[in-house]
């Protein structure tokens, strides 16, 4: 066993090791391959070498038997940084072969063939024969050293090819902070330059800038390294990279280059279809050349400072304090409603008070007459506060009342107070059996009043609504998880492919934050989550004092207004919160394929709104949480196919206008008729019956003249809108889808309000305050939103075009501050929605009509 070990490793050290003779032999062949070509043709190749200088145009041949090669020799230094450019140029027309050029340097090799052959899609090939390119400079540890570097020319064609060389020194290669430097560039010529960070500055901003959108170029962000990738087709191999027309911007930060300095690289692109520009024809044959033309461009580039991390906490603490100032205001509005309600228990627990201090107390004057302005003394108890108008006292046992009802015994309210306390089970929802023979009757009455329609128990209507409330948070929970997963992946795809088309941004006033791209697009949203907390807080409230009146028997609380069902309520507080949440995800990377997570809950919040409104004077016949959703589903579900399959098609805008026709008509009908008609196989029997009677045989108006002239007014809207949709097929779907629920939410809260005052009812002084605050802060919302910084509608070099600075303590643009006031415009129009209806607090409810 020994000695045949010993054998194989005898063999092993004998393959692994030639001959002393080989290797000479091997070195002298391959010489001789490569001076007298006895590997190939075996004619003589001569090689001719040349010392070069700087700043010299050589013009010379080169054929398949003669290969050049230039020698040039300079000086670096560790402190300076000089660029060295190589520009070649081919005077013939027609080449049998094109010329190789090589230049080796120290480190680093680069070669290149003239013409340059460049693809663009579909395999077009574009020649190019007038070609510049910037030797990578390898560093350099020495205080100065002189380095070489050759040049050579060779080519496979036969014919005397003339061609010419210039090496020059590029002065301007290292960029200075905050100054502007000029540049020209093409497909065969591109550019870079060296940055290095100054002390003192982590992060910068790079812009490059041109006068003219064509042709298409990229700028690129790349490490000191060799090679520098400067080509069209290699440009985005390594380093952040974006497309551009007129500008372009790069936000670089120190830790992400160890080496604290940086290549700029601008490259001009073979065709403009990825910024949008046109596409060429196809060539006829596969291998044809096709000229691309003049493509040059000239462009400049200026690297400046971006912001500190003290602007960073201004940028929060101001975020913060806005809307932390809401809570103040709201925190004081609850101690004046508390000192409030103290007074009153005082009164009540004050039997042998005189009259002039029970006068002051109520707000009456000394004769018992009620002042004619309820703000007469100063007081706080009749000025519809958000906190607590919901709130009704003991009091008008001992007061004047103009309707007559107080008349009635406690005991009896009691009792019917405690028999719909009663245990209810699910089965019982919305159901009304005891009046099941006289709905028809009740609800096609031609005037109609609150007390008509809020028949059913209040805690089966109480349970029904708060339905809403847990359906929409199980949504969200649903809904926002994947997409918080789905937000983190982009952003994980755009930190390491360095692709920044992948995201629209407004790249002049995008502040990273770790991972994230655009800090204070995100945090921006904090205050749709901050204020839909502070209403839900409001309503919480409320819903305690309310209740809190059911349990004493306050006539009021169950005699008079409108019916306090809050489940609404709580989701639309939801549904506010999360779409500060999933706007905050969808800026981490906003594109056109999760523009829907912006969206969906603007959805919610205008379906919801409207519901409430519908609500306030038909609570019996609501829809339910179940229905509202699933209709808010398909609408969702009708944003995601326009998105994918709406753009310029018109098989699917006849389908969704056809829906959208149908829709409003089916709404309309069921609105009209209060519920009480059937869809079912004799419905077309029972229009034209419908149409003979009231229009042919005799011709009477409708007997619902508001409700008529508000759905007339509601179709004409949606048809146009459908009209529009069907003629211009906007690109962005989901805006034009949130468009038609905002237009009919705004018609049919100011037919709300028409009719309100129509009806001699009036508006508090809060709810008052509210609507022309919210109106405002809608107006200048409204301005800032159709700056459009962005958008993903067009391309991504093209989105670039509308990037503007920052405007707002140089960290908030001008998306922010629609994100500011939208969700200061959203908080006061729920309130305006929860405080609507104060006045009516102490009106019984047989007075109250029903529009």
């Amino acid at each position: 066993m020994a000695s045949r070990s010993s054998w194989k490793s005898r063999l092993k050290r004998g393959r692994l090791r030639a001959p002393g003779w080989t290797r000479p032999g091997l070195a002298a062949l391959f010489w001789l391959c490569v001076t007298q070509s006895v590997c190939g043709a075996g004619a003589a190749k001569a090689v001719m070498q040349k010392d070069a200088e700087f700043d010299v145009t050589y013009n010379d041949t080169v054929t398949s038997v003669n290969q050049t090669t230039y020698a040039f020799n300079h000086t670096i230094s560790r402190n300076k940084t000089e660029g060295v450019r190589v520009t070649v140029d081919v005077l013939e027309q027609t080449l049998e072969a094109p010329i190789l050029f090589v230049v080796r340097q120290k480190q680093a090799v680069m070669s290149f063939q003239v013409p340059l052959i460049l693809r663009g899609l579909y395999q077009r090939k574009y020649p190019y024969k007038h070609v510049g390119r910037t030797l990578c400079q390898p560093p350099t540890r020495a205080a100065s050293e002189t380095q070489y570097f050759f040049v050579d020319v060779s080519t496979l064609s036969s014919h005397r090819t003339n061609y010419q060389l210039r090496v020059s020194r590029v002065e301007s290669f290292t960029l200075q902070t905050d100054k502007k430097f000029s540049f020209t560039a093409s497909p065969s010529q591109p550019q870079f330059f060296k940055y290095v960070f100054p002390d003192g500055v982590d992060t910068v901003i790079v812009k490059v800038n041109s006068d003219v959108n064509f042709p298409c170029s990229v700028m690129s962000v790349q490490d000191i390294q060799c090679p520098v990738y400067d080509l069209d087709n290699n440009v985005g191999f390594i380093g952040m990279y974006q497309t551009m027309t007129k500008k372009g911007a790069i936000t670089v930060q120190r830790k992400d280059f160890p080496s604290n300095s940086f290549y700029v690289v601008v490259v001009v692109k073979t065709e403009d279809e990825a910024c949008g520009g046109p596409l060429r024809f196809y060539p006829l044959q596969p291998d044809e050349l096709i000229d691309a033309g003049n493509r040059t461009k000239d462009l400049d580039v200026l690297v400046s400072p971006a912001i500190n991390s003290e602007k960073y906490v201004i940028g929060m603490l101001f975020c913060l304090g806005i809307f932390l100032s809401f809570y103040v205001v709201t925190l004081l509005v609850a101690c004046m409603e508390n000192k409030r309600l103290k007074r009153r228990e005082m009164y009540e627990n004050a039997p042998d008070m005189s009259p002039a201090e029970t006068a002051s107390l109520l707000g009456k004057n000394t004769d018992g007459k009620t002042p004619a302005s309820p703000y007469e003394y100063g007081s706080f108890a009749d000025n519809g506060s958000t906190l607590s108008s919901e709130a009704v006292t003991d009091s008008a046992t001992s007061t004047d009342n103009n309707y007559g009802y107080l008349e009635r015994s406690l005991d009896s309210v009691a009792r019917s107070r405690q028999e719909s306390l009663s245990s209810v089970e699910e089965d019982d929802y919305d159901t009304l059996d005891d009046i099941d023979s006289d709905k028809n009757i009740v609800r096609t009455k031609k005037y109609l009043c609150v007390s008509d329609l809020a028949r059913k128990d209040k805690r089966v209507l109480s349970k029904k609504y708060q339905i809403y409330f847990w359906n929409i948070a199980t949504i969200a929970v649903f809904y926002a998880l994947p997409v918080i997963q789905l937000v983190i992946t982009y952003q994980t795809v755009v930190n390491v492919t360095g692709n920044q088309d992948i995201c629209y941004y407004n790249f002049l006033c995008a502040h990273p934050l770790g991972a994230l791209s655009a800090f204070n697009n995100i945090l921006s949203n904090l205050g749709y989550v901050m204020l839909g907390l502070l209403f839900l807080l409001i309503v919480l409230k409320r819903d305690v004092i309310h209740n809190r009146a059911l349990v004493r028997n306050d006539l009021n609380a169950l005699e008079c207004g409108i019916p306090k069902h809050f489940g609404v309520y709580y989701a639309m507080g939801t549904a506010l919160m999360m779409e500060g949440l999933l706007s905050a995800c969808y800026h981490v990377c906003p594109n056109y394929t999760n523009f829907q997570f912006d969206t969906s809950f603007m959805y919610m919040i205008a379906g919801l709104c409207m519901l409430k409104l519908y609500q306030k004077r038909h609570p019996d016949i609501n829809a339910s949480a179940y229905t509202a959703y699933a209709c808010l589903a398909a609408v969702i579900f009708f944003s995601v196919l326009g998105v994918v399959f709406g753009r310029g098609n018109m098989v699917f805008w006849i389908v969704f206008s056809v829906i959208h026709i149908l829709a409003t008509m089916f709404l309309s009908t069921q609105l009209y008729y209060m519920g009480r008609w059937r869809l079912d196989a004799g419905i077309l029997r029972r229009i034209v019956y419908v149409i003979y009677t009231d229009c042919i045989r005799q011709c009477s108006g409708p007997m619902y003249i508001d409700r008529m002239v508000l759905l007339v007014m509601g179709n004409i809207v949606n048809w146009s809108l459908a009209a529009y949709g069907l003629i211009e097929r906007p690109n962005d779907f989901a805006s034009y889808l949130l468009a038609i629920a905002i237009c009919n939410l705004l018609l049919y809260f100011a037919f709300y309000i028409i009719m309100k005052l129509r009806s001699g009812e009036r508006i508090k002084c809060l709810p008052l305050v509210c609507i022309l605050f919210t109106a405002v802060v809608w107006g200048f919302a409204l301005y800032f939103f159709f700056q459009g910084l962005s958008t993903w509608q067009k391309t991504p070099a093209e989105s670039r075009e509308h990037n503007r600075d920052c405007i707002l303590l140089s960290f908030f643009d001008d998306h922010d501050i629609w994100h500011f006031l939208s969700s200061i415009a959203m908080f006061g129009s729920f309130l305006v929605l929860l405080t609507m209806d104060d006045d009516l607090d102490t009106v019984q409810r047989d007075k109250i009509f029903v529009f």
